[in-house]
């Protein structure tokens, strides 16, 4: 039976799931295949609409990406200029109110349904060099013009300094809409939400195949789902349709978390508890937890993710940031797998009439994955407006992409680190 990573979620999830395999055939409104956030949000938005809903899910409830990433909740979509090239529209038109919802969609469930996920609000994006600092300067006119209802501003050196005890960064745009949270909690979270409304979901449930039809069937080793709609949400995990491999490329990510630190070292490198993220393409993120251990994680791509390695890895960086930490002890070390496509756009399409998918949020994911998840939902009801928007933009497709993913990946990885220290 497959379980968690080994991560500080798993150590620290306010429950173990334990839903029963998928046996016999079933039928239902909706399958879902996938119980990450892409599957379990857009699950809730049907189950709340009154579908009935069963979600399959190869692992466990959180078991990929959603449940093992930096907890960051950041607004705005990946690519969302190629959209608005594509249809020839004004990127303020298209996504003025898009950027933010998935944020307005967790606050809104974390009440209604009494999660506790250690949702806490405040944002640091830091600046290594010039060019970031007018890229925030940017931002922030942006935000100011879209009349922003929270607090936003930039700051100095000196200001980042004193907000993050690092003198690696030369300035800092704050942002107290956006924030950070305990991933697999959320995620659980709104899966005993959609269960309490009438949901099935369905673990160690790998899918074999889908039989498409005016009826879709959800194949597995033990049963059978036949459903008026499917949903594939199975993101960079996902290996089931060939229409969907080679559009976009799983990329590693590694976190680690520390030892609790004392209310000294807190006071010293994050007072505000604010999440913080550097701006390069491989880029360092990192926060502290509930407990205050420090959560640091970094986007690479290699042939394995031994701890040792991520563990020694990672601590030369937070040794780089913060010198009083280099013997910190390390507790945690754990790494997943997000999916980019090549134009950054999240990827929304049929394979069928009645077959959709959703993936690729490039490191956006517990925003966009909200926001995906009520567009899925709207897609199923025949409202296709702004799914359209997203399944109109042709994905880049590498042939190959697949097989060759990972030395792909490699190699792109060391042009960007290349292209950040320009």
């Amino acid at each position: 039976m497959i379980q968690h990573a080994n991560s500080y979620y798993a150590a620290t999830a306010n429950e173990a799931t334990d839903y029963a395999p998928l046996h016999g055939d079933q039928a239902a409104d909706v399958c879902v295949i996938g119980a990450g956030f892409t599957g379990i949000s857009s699950a809730l938005h049907l189950v709340e609409r009154g579908y009935n809903v069963r979600v399959v899910e190869a692992n466990k409830v959180g078991w990929g990406a959603s449940g093992r990433n930096g907890g960051q909740l950041i607004g705005g979509i990946a690519g969302e200029k190629n959209v608005a090239r594509h249809h020839g529209r004004d990127v303020e038109e298209i996504f003025g109110s898009l950027r933010w919802e998935g944020h307005d969609i967790i606050r809104q469930r974390v009440d209604r349904y009494g999660i506790e996920c250690d949702l806490k609000y405040g944002y640091l994006d830091v600046a290594i060099k010039p060019r970031h600092m007018r890229d925030m300067e940017a931002d922030y006119e942006r935000l100011e013009k879209a009349g922003f209802p929270y607090e936003f501003r930039i700051l100095s050196r000196q200001e980042t300094r004193d907000a993050i005890g690092t003198d690696a960064y030369i300035g800092a745009l704050l942002n107290m809409g956006n924030g950070h949270l305990h991933p697999l909690n959320l995620c659980i979270g709104e899966a005993k939400a959609a269960v309490s409304l009438g949901a099935t979901i369905y673990e160690q449930s790998p899918v074999m195949r889908i039989e498409k039809g005016s009826k879709a069937k959800v194949i597995t080793d033990h049963g059978t789902v036949t459903a008026d709609a499917v949903i594939i949400a199975g993101n960079a995990y996902h290996v089931l349709e060939r229409e969907i491999r080679g559009i976009m490329f799983p990329v590693n990510s590694f976190i680690v978390a520390t030892e609790p630190l004392s209310p000294e070292v807190v006071a010293e490198i994050n007072p505000h508890d604010v999440a913080i993220c550097d701006p390069n393409f491989v880029l360092q993120y990192y926060r502290l937890s509930a407990d205050k251990r420090l959560l640091f994680g970094t986007r690479l791509n290699y042939f394995g993710d031994d701890p040792s390695v991520i563990t020694r890895r990672h601590r030369r960086k937070i040794r780089r940031l913060y010198p009083r930490l280099a013997d910190i002890r390390i507790d945690y070390a754990w790494g997943g797998t997000i999916g980019v496509p090549l134009n950054r756009v999240p990827q929304l399409g049929r394979i069928s009439p009645n077959v959709f998918y959703c993936q690729g949020y490039s490191g956006h994911g517990v925003n966009v994955t909200h926001l995906a998840g009520r567009i899925m939902a709207d897609a199923v009801a025949g409202t296709l407006e702004q799914f359209d928007l997203f399944a109109g933009v042709k994905p880049v497709v590498v042939p190959g992409a697949f097989v060759l993913s990972k030395p792909m990946v490699a190699l792109g990885v060391m042009y960007y680190k290349i292209r950040d220290r320009l």
